[in-house]
């Protein structure tokens, strides 16, 4: 950090986003705000960074940078392909992949998948996390809309849609990297 900025050799980081998914009652949401920063400048305010695969059987969101992410949608994909029915597999050939390939291991995003079953946070170190209680947050206001998710989950009967729009409304409110501009897709 220098200068109140953070930057990787003298290039600016892109913050981007909030990721959050909730499980409840057989059915996940996941969602994302639309906000994109370039140090403290709002280059974006309405990107998409949460979509369905598989013919809607899966969803994923990320948090990071986004040509980066979009490459680790691919690759996810392709790793969907190969294991179509298979959620767990998938997520566990792409961490391995994205650990051990040189190039993708220089990608500097996370991601968030969810199925019916299951969910996960994906990273390049490896890590592949799948939450005791069914809430997965990631990126700049991750942890707030964690906290408020959780919260909402344990004093209230909300779906998971409604959870995940008023966690990340809440983060919006924190987070100077989260705007009010959300998407929620459900399963």
């Amino acid at each position: 950090m220098r200068n109140g900025k953070r930057e990787t050799g003298n290039v600016q980081r892109i913050h981007s986003t909030t990721i959050l998914s909730v499980r409840r009652d057989g059915k996940v949401a996941i969602g994302g705000d639309g906000q994109v920063t370039v140090g403290e400048t709002v280059m974006k305010a309405n990107a998409n960074k949460v979509r369905t695969l598989k013919g809607g059987r899966i969803l994923a969101g990320f948090a990071g940078a986004a040509a980066d992410a979009f490459t680790l949608f691919d690759k996810f994909e392709e790793k969907l392909e190969r294991y179509p029915t298979n959620l767990p597999r998938a997520a566990v050939e792409l961490a391995k992949d994205w650990r051990s390939d040189r190039v993708l291991r220089r990608l500097e995003a996370l991601l968030v998948v969810a199925d019916q079953e299951h969910g996960y946070v994906i990273s390049g170190s490896g890590e592949l996390i799948e939450p005791d209680d069914g809430i997965l947050a990631i990126g700049s206001g991750g942890s707030f809309a964690l906290a408020a998710a959780r919260a909402l989950l344990g004093t209230t009967k909300l779906a998971p849609v409604e959870i995940v729009k008023r966690s990340l409304e809440i983060a919006a409110e924190i987070c100077v990297y989260t705007n009010d501009n959300i998407t929620v897709l459900e399963l």
